[in-house]
Parts: C-alpha cells; sequence; structure tokens
C-alpha cells in the first residue's frame, strides 16, 4: 500500500538551490522529489491523467531533466517519446534552433524524422520560466507542420510570467511557485 502524497507533499518534496547556476537564480531541484518512487508516481499520473484524453501521440521532452517523467509519460499515455537534444547529440539529421534563456544562451536539436504532421504533440519540460526553451521546441514542431500541440510542466514560476509567450497553447503544470 502506498502513502496517499497530496500537493502540499510534492511541493515540499522541491529543494531550492540559491544562486545556481549563476548568482540570482533560485534553483528548483526535482531530484528531491523523483527519489521518492510515491512523489515520482504522483507526478508522472498527475500529468497523464491531466492528458489522457487528448490524443496525444508523441511526448517531445527537453534535454536533461524533462527526460525523466517524459518517458514515463509518454508510455502510460502509449506515445511515442521525442527527445530534444543539445548539439551534436543525436546521430541522425536534425531541424536546429538557437534561442534565448534565463541565464544565457542555446542551441536545440530533433530528428528530422521525428514527427509527422499528423502527430498530436505534448512538450514536456520539468519547469516552466520565461519560456524561452518551450518557445524553442514549438518552433521546431513546428517545421513538421503540426498543428496540435500541448505543454506540460512539474513546476511553473509564476511571477516569470513564462505562460504569457505560450498562449495559445494549452498547458498544464502541477505545482505553481
Amino acid at each position: 500500500m502506498h502513502p496517499v502524497i497530496t500537493q502540499k507533499d510534492l511541493e515540499d518534496s522541491i529543494r531550492t538551490i540559491p544562486d545556481f547556476p549563476k548568482p540570482g537564480i533560485q534553483f528548483k531541484d526535482i531530484t528531491t522529489a523523483i527519489k521518492d518512487p510515491d512523489i515520482f508516481n504522483y507526478i508522472v499520473d498527475n500529468i497523464v491523467e491531466y492528458y489522457k484524453n487528448k490524443g496525444i501521440t508523441k511526448v517531445v521532452a527537453i534535454e536533461s531533466r524533462g527526460f525523466i517523467a517524459g518517458g514515463a509519460i509518454a508510455s502510460r499515455l502509449n506515445a511515442g517519446f521525442i527527445p530534444v537534444r543539445k548539439p551534436g547529440k543525436l546521430p541522425s539529421e536534425t531541424y536546429s534552433v538557437n534561442y534565448s534563456l534565463e541565464y544565457g544562451e542555446g542551441i536545440l536539436e530533433i530528428h528530422k524524422d521525428a514527427l509527422k504532421q499528423n502527430d498530436i504533440v505534448m512538450i514536456h519540460d520539468d519547469l516552466l520560466a520565461t519560456g524561452g526553451t518551450s518557445l524553442a521546441v514549438i518552433e521546431l514542431i513546428r517545421k513538421f507542420g503540426i498543428s496540435k500541440i500541448f505543454l506540460g510542466y512539474i513546476i511553473e514560476l509564476d511571477f516569470l510570467q513564462g505562460k504569457k509567450k505560450l498562449e495559445p497553447y494549452p498547458k498544464y503544470s502541477l505545482i505553481h511557485f
């Protein structure tokens, strides 16, 4: 019998690391949550419950923390799993996009054969901050002509208002800080 996990248990399981990866950033660390199998399952179960009737065919997860729950979510949704990675990590031909993030610049890549135009995609990442990374992934996914895109996160930092940049895409976040 598993203990009953509450939203407060989940929130309390997230560790904040001050000044990481640079001064002024209050990094939300999910490793303290996912090391507990009951909390990890709570995360996956709740995201799957929200998206189970959306017809999702592919979960596109963002390197690297998006991979942690992304694979489990894809499996439980009976969807394929598509990794979006940093440059040079994918072995076949890729599309790439340059983007800005909270503390620098980045490049993300996806395999050119990862998606089909009729796929229904859920982008998954551990955290929504300013929305820059998710916008970059949306740009990659739009290269395939995909029209149905959903967004799912474990954590959303409300004060950064990243969700405003992501309108009109439907979004779900488990925790709001």
